[in-house]
């Protein structure tokens, strides 16, 4: 099977027709006084190249990387200076647009996801895109038992991925409140208002090789429940059900 990681660097009489196309959505935004804006981004694009390693022994066909969507609905970020936001409806439009121009020569598209404030929206418009056929679901990066916001968990992850862009002897301690505590304020006021460092968690522990045990994770999740292609009414790809006979023979 050929597996071409990055979109951009194909040409296109090397792209193959029907390939499995993973698409990562990021955002640029405040990630606190120690990470950069487009620390979702860097984490979804490494979730994707990484996936389509762990994918090349699996019978999914060609698969190729697009290059990242660095923008997504960040409002909550707002009150913060660098965050870029698109908002929702902007967001939509342009995920239901790529997956109409994906489909006229690929096969499956999975947008890899990693931030939180996307959510609704890809489950609005590749909701939609499923109602008209199109084979397309979307997985998220989330790290099971992580901190919500420039914490810990995305602080270890980004010392693992990039470290020399990682500040941290500007990090802070932030809002430690569980997310379904905080939410309601988040929701109705803001991030600034809740944490004015924007930080919702603590960077405190974290570590290159927390970063690398996370990412493996959230590799092995991915690739997982792209290999084994259950989708629900929103998109969402769904964790098997038992581990796939093709996968478990590649570990």
């Amino acid at each position: 099977m050929t597996v071409r990681r990055g979109l951009s660097d194909a040409v296109w009489p090397a792209v193959p027709s029907g390939a499995l196309v993973l698409v990562p959505v990021g955002s640029t935004e405040q990630h606190g006084p120690h990470l950069p804006l487009d620390t979702d981004t860097v984490i979804a694009h490494a979730v994707a190249r990484r996936s389509a390693d762990a994918l090349a022994t699996e019978p999914c066909g060609p698969l190729t990387v697009a290059p990242p969507l660095a923008y997504g609905a960040s409002g909550e970020h707002a009150d913060f200076p660098g965050t870029v936001s698109i908002g929702h409806e902007a967001l939509r439009a342009v995920v239901v647009e790529l997956v109409r121009s994906l489909s006229l020569w690929a096969g499956r598209v999975v947008f890899v996801n990693g931030h939180g404030g996307n959510t609704a929206t890809l489950d609005s418009a590749l909701g939609q895109m499923r109602a008209e056929s199109h084979d397309v679901a979307w997985t998220g990066c989330g790290v099971p038992g992580g901190d919500a916001h420039a914490g810990r968990t995305e602080t270890s992850l980004m010392l693992h991925l990039a470290p020399e862009r990682v500040r941290f002897d500007a990090a802070v301690t932030g809002d430690t409140r569980p997310l379904a505590v905080l939410l309601p304020d988040l929701m109705a006021r803001g991030v600034r208002a809740v944490s004015p460092s924007g930080v919702i968690g603590d960077p405190a522990g974290a570590s290159a090789e927390e970063g690398r045990r996370a990412m493996d994770t959230l590799v092995s999740c991915a690739a997982r429940r792209i290999a084994a292609w259950t989708v629900d009414g929103r998109g969402r790809l769904a964790a098997p059900a038992r581990t796939p006979r093709s996968w478990a023979a590649s570990r």
